[in-house]
């Protein structure tokens, strides 16, 4: 077949417009591709890259003190609260552990006002006998209600977590002294070891501060 050089010459132009607008359109792709971002959910990534211009999920700055996560709250304005700097309560050691490694008036019970945790708790609280000096319900027997205003030793997280841990024999020989009295005290015996968890035991905790039966001002968890 005989071609004029005209027609050649337009082949040959419109071939060549072709292969241009093919690797135009492959160099655009890559070019989107360079700027996709990887979007990230509850720590890890998206089998699929984000659109270029779309924005991944912004890693929150640190801030000082402790995050606690409070379930049931959607907003990601209100899933955090910051407890006094340099307090100490995540889990993840025996209580014996936990104590030996936290300075004095550090432990914060991360489970404190959740629901879930605090019925857990009193399963364990029963579990680990408990009820057997302080009762069922935390009302007292041959050792002090759960319920009452001031506490032998102190409310506050830390003290009650070291007592239960050590018992209050080796309590008081680390400078604890009484804040109250009670009509009937016998010793808080050590619970370190019964209690395989910090875990576990603020969520013992976690309870006991649900029969609190004090004046609300004198809360100090």
């Amino acid at each position: 077949m005989i071609f004029k050089k005209t027609t050649l010459v337009a082949v040959m132009l419109l071939l060549s417009a072709g292969c241009n607008a093919e690797q135009q359109e492959t160099a655009a792709i890559d070019t989107n591709l360079e700027s996709f971002q990887v979007a990230v959910a509850d720590g890890g990534p998206y089998a699929a890259p984000l659109p270029a211009g779309a924005k991944a999920k912004a890693e929150k700055p640190k801030r000082k003190g402790v995050s606690i996560y409070i379930p049931g709250q959607e907003n990601a304005d209100s899933v955090e609260k910051v407890v006094e700097e340099g307090m100490i309560s995540d889990v993840g050691m025996s209580p014996r552990e936990r104590v030996a490694s936290t300075p004095k008036g550090k432990l914060k019970n991360p489970y404190t006002d959740d629901e879930e945790m605090e019925l857990e708790g009193h399963k364990r609280f029963m579990g680990n006998s408990c009820n057997g000096c302080h009762g069922g319900t935390g009302g007292g027997g041959m050792c002090p209600p759960l319920s009452n205003e001031v506490f032998v030793y102190g409310s506050d997280d830390d003290t009650l977590f070291r007592l239960i841990t050590l018992g209050s024999d080796d309590l008081a020989k680390l400078g604890y002294y009484r804040k109250g009295m009670e009509g009937v005290v016998g010793p808080m015996p050590p619970y370190g070891d019964i209690i395989k968890t910090d875990e576990e035991l603020w969520k013992i905790i976690a309870w006991i501060r649900t029969v609190f039966n004090g004046d609300e001002k004198r809360r100090n968890w």
